[in-house]
């Protein structure tokens, strides 16, 4: 059965309410942790709006995803580079967790997309964690909406 996209069905919730990053670069303290099981992707809404006072303002983002239902454990979104294929030798590929920077090219709000990310339909809960990056004297306003699917 199909349905509007809305927070009754869980498949639209607040990972970030609109709100002022913390001061000197900090990540959020408490982050909303919101339930996802058994949902297969989402799509992060997110806007950035630097400081009036920003000289340089930039926001970093940070993912965690939880596979228990409690939220007991958090493991970081990670990238990977594939190492240098020679033949008849093993290689050495590289992981590393991950946080994504976005700059903003103008003072003006900006709105971007991250996404879709694959959960799928094994992570139990996720959660968005925001920081300052750019001008850490003068913390812009975030916000974060996620779309699951």
């Amino acid at each position: 059965m199909t349905h509007p996209i809305s927070t009754t069905y869980l498949d639209e919730q607040i990972a970030r309410a609109s709100a002022a990053l913390p001061a000197a670069g900090a990540f959020d303290a408490t982050p909303v942790e919101m339930f996802c099981s058994g949902f297969e992707k989402v799509l992060l809404f997110i806007k950035y709006d630097e400081d009036a006072g920003a000289t340089n303002g930039a926001v970093t983002i940070r993912i965690e995803f939880s596979p228990d239902s409690t939220g007991a454990v958090w493991h970081r979104a990670s990238i990977y580079a594939a190492g240098t294929l020679t033949p008849g030798a093993d290689v050495s590929s590289d992981v590393q967790r991950e946080d994504f920077v976005y700059d903003p090219p103008g003072a003006a709000a900006e709105y971007f997309l991250y996404g879709p990310i694959a959960l799928d339909g094994i992570v139990q809960r996720m959660r968005v964690l925001c920081a300052e990056s750019g001008d850490v004297s003068n913390p812009g306003v975030c916000e974060v909406e996620a779309r699951f699917s």
